[in-house]
């Protein structure tokens, strides 16, 4: 059996960087995200920097992002709307510049209110950060040593850089609730998303479960309504995303399925990129529409 020598295994590295592709749609989904992203930070400066729990629907985006930074601390919480007298939502951290290749811009939100739940959803967003953002500098970082370790050259290199975004906004709302998504996102040669999903009850001090919108017969919803999108989806354009259930693909719903709640009350079942479609898919959103 040949062995490949260090250099040779840093050169099939880099071929691997260089060869992977973006999906067509993805990439533009991504980069019309970016695009949105930015004009709404663009008009949130001219607010100031932080964001309220307003009357817009929204979900909370953060997009891979790193947070080994000085942040801008928004303190006018007299501007904020207090909902029900439980909570409020401003950003916490901004931080936007172009450092050592990697496109930082960041705004980071935090939940103030009383009881524990807002706590432990600011501790999990605040660890998911550092943690995510952590590895995309550390990804970038080791893209880089293998390029040049590999005979790349600075004139090849030019102007590549890595973006690593954060934003977010509020799905829905009452005086008492709030339900959330939150995205990291890092683009350069390749793309990658993960979202996570907070639904908050401030009154009871407690997370919103499946159960609680859905009834005790909540699996057995969610499952048909999945099954029902996935036969659909097979039957057009996008059918071949799919994975098969015996190859990867969706099963059934448990208690960690990623969920939020819309404007309208729906409730929207939240499902990781590769976890049940091929990448070129994205992150699956799924509606449960109960009669």
């Amino acid at each position: 059996m040949k062995h490949h020598s260090i250099e040779e295994q840093m050169k099939e590295a880099r071929q691997v960087y260089e060869d992977t592709p973006i999906p067509q749609e993805l990439e533009e989904r991504v980069r019309q995200g970016i695009a949105q992203g930015r004009a709404r930070r663009r008009q949130a400066a001219r607010r100031g920097v932080w964001r309220s729990l307003g009357a817009a629907a929204a979900c909370f985006v953060l997009v891979f992002g790193a947070l080994n930074l000085s942040p801008t601390v928004a303190q006018a919480a007299a501007d904020i709307p207090v909902l029900g007298g439980l909570f409020q939502v401003l950003t916490i951290r901004a931080y936007h510049t172009e450092k050592d290749g990697i496109d930082y811009d960041l705004d980071v939100p935090g939940v103030e209110g009383q009881g524990d739940a807002a706590q432990r959803v600011n501790q999990e967003i605040q660890e998911r950060v550092d943690a995510l953002t952590a590895k995309g500098r550390q990804d970038w970082e080791d893209y880089r040593e293998a390029f040049f370790a590999t005979g790349g050259t600075q004139e090849q290199w030019g102007d590549r850089k890595m973006d690593l975004i954060v934003d977010y906004e509020i799905k829905s709302q009452t005086d008492t609730t709030v339900s959330f998504t939150v995205d990291f996102f890092q683009g350069w040669v390749s793309a990658a998303q993960q979202r996570y999903c907070y639904n908050l009850d401030l009154a009871a001090d407690r997370d919103i479960t499946l159960a609680d919108c859905l009834g005790e017969n909540w699996v057995a919803v969610c499952n048909d309504a999945v099954n029902q999108y996935i036969k659909e989806q097979n039957q057009g354009e996008n059918g071949g995303y799919f994975f098969p259930a015996d190859q990867g693909g969706f099963t059934t719903v448990d208690t960690s399925t990623g969920f939020y709640i819309n404007e309208a009350g729906t409730v929207v079942l939240v499902f990781q990129e590769y976890s049940i479609a091929a990448g070129a898919a994205g992150i699956v959103e799924i509606p449960v529409n109960v009669d």
